[in-house]
């Protein structure tokens, strides 16, 4: 086996596990999703007009009853994943607000959209007639364009469908080009920017197999060439696939890891928010739960809760300044100063030992006064803010009873015996985990 061979059974795995991961968004998601449907079609078409193309495959479908059936199967599937592929450009430019002038690509994509079905369907038709009447199917083909260079019928047969793939090729590339441009995020730059190349590349490779198949009914090449031809062309589809399916996947990838990002957030964040919430019981909306009934809770979106972990930590934190003296501040500064050189995690130690320091003091009997004075945090934005907590949490989890009760007797604050860092933490770890 080749390595084109090999690489073909990689390339058609690759695009139909795109095909499987996208699949219960397209059908199941909400309507942003339901959108994405025909662009989930493409990936479909486009895995089983592969997996025609690969050695063991293609052999058994041109031996069969019907010779060169990979052929007429993979020209179907294909046109069908182009047809699915322009319906999602229309889905995505082809509606524009009335009023005022249209820009130039959406009205280039209402026309793509007034002539796409047809163009698919007179595609299918005529090629299903040239493939039955004009090409030239005695005997079983390997490599259809190189074994059949030189002969009409097959000439004609390829060009119908090098037609339609290399002007769905251009459309794509032009939009794209503009999507690219247009893209505020890097991701999505990226992302489209790879299916673009990939659409250049579906554009020559059309453009040099249509040349190569008429000049070879003038000129007859000879077989070596011809193979070499078709081979190398081939190796540039592989190029194309794995680009433009890399290029798909990039948004659903960053979408997948900012998924993965939020649920470390919350794991990071629980801990640190069900004592804050477990001692301020009026805070939250809700009774705080356990973290695995909290990351099984569908009602409230991931990214929704950690911001609303957020506030509920900075109001806890807010109430808990009319427990403690101004001094505390710098006691923590100190311990944390004190516990690492690293200026980087001294920040978020402090601010632990802070809030610690000010739960114990509180679950002691502190009584309410003004508020003490806290350092600020000044967060760019919301997800510079719970980056902060994660690390102010994170460093929470490491403070022992012994250093927070140290840190209490040099501010003279009261404590319980144990504190929320003890009996009391325990008892409610055993409660969260329950």
């Amino acid at each position: 086996m080749s390595p084109l061979d090999l690489a073909g059974y990689l390339i058609a795995g690759v695009m139909t596990a795109v095909a499987l991961w996208r699949m219960p968004a397209a059908l199941w998601g909400d309507e942003e999703d339901k959108r994405r449907r025909a662009l989930w079609g493409c990936y479909a078409g486009f895995a089983i007009a592969l997996w025609t193309k690969t050695r063991i495959v293609r052999t058994g479908l041109n031996n069969s009853p019907v010779t060169d059936l990979s052929v007429l199967i993979k020209h179907y599937t294909a046109t069908i994943a182009i047809l699915a592929i322009l319906s999602y450009i229309v889905a995505i430019y082809g509606h524009y607000p009335e009023g005022g002038d249209v820009p130039r690509h959406v009205r280039f994509a209402r026309l793509v959209q007034q002539v796409a079905t047809k163009a698919s369907a007179a595609t299918l038709i005529l090629l299903t007639v040239l493939f039955f009447t004009v090409v030239d199917r005695s005997v079983p083909s390997d490599r259809f364009v190189s074994d059949h260079a030189g002969q009409w019928g097959a000439t004609l047969y390829m060009s119908v469908f090098y037609l339609y793939l290399g002007a769905a090729s251009a459309v794509c590339a032009y939009q794209w080009a503009l999507a690219t441009a247009g893209a505020a995020r890097r991701h999505l730059r990226v992302g489209l920017g790879m299916m673009t190349f990939a659409m250049f590349i579906g554009v020559g490779y059309t453009v040099s197999r249509t040349l190569f198949m008429w000049v070879s009914v003038v000129d007859q090449p000879g077989a070596d060439f011809a193979r070499t031809f078709d081979e190398v062309t081939e190796a540039a589809q592989v190029v194309l696939f794995a680009f433009f399916a890399l290029g798909a996947s990039i948004p659903a990838f960053h979408k997948g890891w900012r998924r993965a990002k939020l649920w470390r957030a919350q794991v990071a964040l629980h801990p640190l928010w069900y004592e804050l919430m477990t001692a301020f019981p009026d805070q939250p909306f809700e009774p705080p739960l356990s973290l695995r009934r909290e990351l099984t809770r569908f009602d409230t979106p991931a990214d929704l809760r950690v911001d609303r972990w957020a506030a509920d930590i900075a109001d806890a934190v807010e109430k808990l300044r009319h427990y403690v003296p101004d001094g505390l501040l710098a006691g923590a500064k100190e311990a944390a100063a004190g516990d690492t050189p690293d200026a980087a995690k001294a920040g978020p130690l402090a601010e632990a030992y802070w809030i610690s320091a000010a739960l114990a003091a509180k679950a002691g009997g502190a009584t309410a006064g003004k508020a003490a004075a806290v350092e600020q945090q000044h967060a760019m934005d919301q997800e510079g803010e719970v980056a902060w907590l994660v690390r102010v949490a994170t460093a929470y989890r490491t403070i022992t009873p012994e250093r927070r009760r140290r840190l209490l007797d040099g501010m003279g604050l009261p404590s319980a015996a144990e504190g929320p860092a003890g009996t009391e933490r325990t008892a409610a770890t055993t409660e969260r985990t329950a």
